[in-house]
């Protein structure tokens, strides 16, 4: 996506248009920003712009604090996680500055606005027998049952976020060393294991499927395709997901981040230690990872009357 595209919206004939396409040009061009993250602020601008239009709000002069506050409020209410909701204040708050140094407002009104505080969501997660019946009820020799059954398999014995899995190449694959390289967030390499069974599907699907349907010149490197030979999408992987939870039966939200949180949940509950899954999941904080500690307390309390010297103690 361009990132000098206007955030169009059919609610809007005012400047905000006009403002929106420059101000992304701008990043774009002056600020360097990637193109991923233009998207985000495109589309964060996009919806910003229908809200403000759908009030009668048409130009940047016109713009109050209350009327960021009334968007950030939604977003909250409709459960937008506060990370998202903060690119979205931050996207908006530099199109306003931009309009500042533009002399096309007087004032910016997202000064005194924050993000509301939240309690920490604790994260979705599948239990292990729902994961082994969501991968094991994709048992086709289909192309389409062939490459999903490797996916799956690749993503739950990886915990990878689902644009490293989808950017994954051949070459970043060692089959010998049951190894996979990734690049993760901030451009950060690590190194993920991979298991025996992951292996067994993903070559099953990479020597048949995949070498059939390749298209010449398009990102050939990519370990994962569409059935057409082209690169896999975020939402392609989603809608994949989508399909095989609700043919198995499971009857939960689940999304690709979901088989991350699981990964991380099951090797936890398995007697991983927290450095390793930090390590695993390529976070750079110790803080993010203790999220999952928090997931089976049960768990942790038989750790410690198990393993503890002083609980070994009284048992004995």
């Amino acid at each position: 996506m361009n990132a000098n595209t206007t955030p169009s919206s059919p609610a809007v004939s005012g400047d905000l248009d006009r403002l929106g396409s420059r101000f992304l040009g701008h990043l774009s061009l002056d600020r360097g920003l990637s193109a991923l993250t233009a998207e985000a602020y495109r589309n964060d601008l996009t919806r910003y712009f229908r809200f403000l239009g759908e009030r009668g709000v048409l130009n940047a002069a016109e713009v109050r604090t209350e009327h960021v506050r009334a968007l950030i409020a939604m977003l909250s209410d409709i459960g937008m996680a506060a990370s998202s909701m903060a690119r979205n204040l931050t996207a908006i708050r530099m199109f306003h500055r931009f309009c500042l140094s533009e002399q096309v407002a007087s004032e910016d009104p997202t000064g005194p606005v924050d993000i509301p505080r939240k309690g920490r969501k604790l994260p979705a997660v599948l239990e292990i027998h729902e994961v082994f019946r969501i991968l094991e009820g994709i048992g086709g020799e289909n192309p389409k049952d062939m490459r999903d059954r490797g996916l799956l398999e690749f993503l739950y014995a990886t915990g990878l976020r689902v644009t490293e899995l989808i950017t994954v190449t051949l070459a970043d694959l060692d089959e010998r060393e049951r190894l996979v390289r990734v690049l993760g967030k901030g451009s950060k390499e690590r190194i993920v294991p991979v298991g025996d069974a992951a292996l067994r599907f993903t070559r099953r699907y990479r020597d048949t499927v995949r070498s059939e349907r390749l298209k010449a010149g398009l990102n050939r490197d990519r370990l994962f395709l569409s059935l057409r030979g082209r690169p896999l999408t975020r939402f392609a992987v989603w809608k994949i997901i989508r399909a095989r939870t609700a043919e198995a039966g499971v009857d939960k939200t689940v999304s690709p981040h979901t088989f991350r949180h699981s990964f991380a949940t099951h090797l936890l509950e398995g007697g991983a230690d927290l450095r390793s899954v930090q390590e695993l999941l390529g976070h750079s904080d110790i803080s993010t990872t203790q999220i999952y500690t928090h997931l089976d307390r049960e768990f942790l309390r038989e750790v410690i009357t198990t393993f503890h010297p002083r609980e070994r103690q009284n048992k004995s």
